[in-house]
């Protein structure tokens, strides 16, 4: 706990890195915000389902429990790795942000219906408070697991980690039909160019992360 507190005390006495922080939860805020407005919209806007190589040929399966608190437990371990180090919260909020304003124009352009299956298990059950129905394109769930890979690549451990994790609740979303078989696999490939725009655009702050 000393060690932690040092840490902490040592960023607070650096003005760049509090200015940087403060700028990175106004931009987690702001994202937040754009995500309730597109989310809204594409569910207002929702039309049709379609048919899916995965979902049509595997039943739905009772996966609420994952796809509700796996992504709980993901942020409690990624706010107890920024607590333990600082420096690295800047770039990683940055990043959650840019992420969530990209997911935000990508589910406000196509307005898919869910899969059938999908629509009566949300109908049914409390998953309906944790999400809005209609922001498919692309997995938030498994994008941002791998955000995390990708972030936290140079660390053995935490990149298998997060991996593993990003697999996982790939897998958990598509059991329980919430998403399409294109949502998830293309979260990998969008998230990817998403972690290099995230490095272009705050370049410093990527620095201080690796530090």
């Amino acid at each position: 706990m000393k060690d932690i507190m040092q840490k902490w005390k040592v960023a607070f006495k650096d003005k760049n890195f509090l200015i940087s922080l403060l700028i990175g939860f106004l931009y987690l805020g702001l994202s937040l915000y754009i995500n309730f407005v597109a989310g809204t919209y594409a569910t207002e806007k929702i039309s049709n389902s379609v048919t899916d190589i995965i979902l049509s040929n595997t039943r739905v399966y009772d996966v609420d429990l994952f796809f509700v608190y796996g992504p709980l437990v993901l942020f409690t371990f990624v706010a107890g790795l920024l607590l333990h180090n600082p420096k690295k919260l800047p770039f990683t909020l940055k990043s959650i942000s840019l992420f969530t304003v990209i997911r935000s124009v990508f589910i406000s352009l196509t307005h898919l219906g869910p899969f059938p299956t999908e629509a009566i298990t949300m109908s049914s059950n409390f998953i309906s408070k944790f999400t809005f129905g209609g922001d498919l394109f692309f997995s938030g769930h498994t994008g941002l697991a791998f955000l995390m890979a990708l972030l936290f690549w140079k660390n053995k451990t935490l990149r298998y980690i997060f991996l593993a994790y990003s697999v996982f609740i790939g897998v958990v979303v598509l059991l329980g039909h919430y998403h399409y078989s294109i949502d998830v696999l293309a979260a990998f490939f969008i998230t990817y160019s998403i972690y290099h725009i995230s490095v272009l655009f705050f370049k410093k702050d990527q620095e201080r992360f690796l530090n």
